[in-house]
């Protein structure tokens, strides 16, 4: 069987890729937080170059490193008596602090989870309130930036 093309309609509802609007977020205990974005979700190896002296190659040959992380940035409304960002990045004291699992959903129409990315030890790094303007309406929109020591991602 052939895969359908564009313009053959219910065929091809199958392929559609997947809505990024749709997403749930965990931090520790606290289950499906309400942000307007996750962004940072990038892995990358760093890359070890090598060349011995006797080399009858006339380049470095590469190898795979340490992987590497990005910081997570997490973006939410800001909410009358909603201190729980503060409050957690102020209990970071001389290196004690609670480091927590982090969990990242994309979800499908029927609130499947459809991608998973599972941050572990995350902790935060920065918080940003929202920016003032007497001539915008807009919503006020906090941020916040996550450190963590890997990432897993599953589908």
């Amino acid at each position: 069987m052939a895969l359908p093309t564009a313009g053959t309609g219910a065929e091809q509802d199958q392929f559609w890729p997947m809505p990024k609007f749709y997403f749930s977020v965990d931090i520790g205990e606290f289950t499906d937080l309400p942000f307007q974005e996750v962004s940072g979700l990038d892995i990358e190896t760093e890359v070890i170059e090598y060349r011995h002296g006797n080399s009858p190659s006339h380049s470095a040959i590469k190898m795979p490193g340490m992987m590497k992380y990005s910081d997570i940035t997490l973006k939410k409304g800001v909410f009358a008596d909603d201190n729980d960002f503060y409050d957690w990045i102020s209990t970071i004291s001389l290196n004690t602090y609670e480091r927590l699992t982090v969990v990242i959903r994309l979800l499908d129409e029927t609130a499947t989870a459809r991608m998973t990315w599972t941050l572990t030890n995350a902790f935060p790094k920065q918080i940003t309130p929202t920016d003032m303007n007497s001539t915008a309406s807009e919503a006020a929109i906090e941020t916040m930036v996550l450190a963590h020591e890997g990432l897993v991602a599953e589908v």
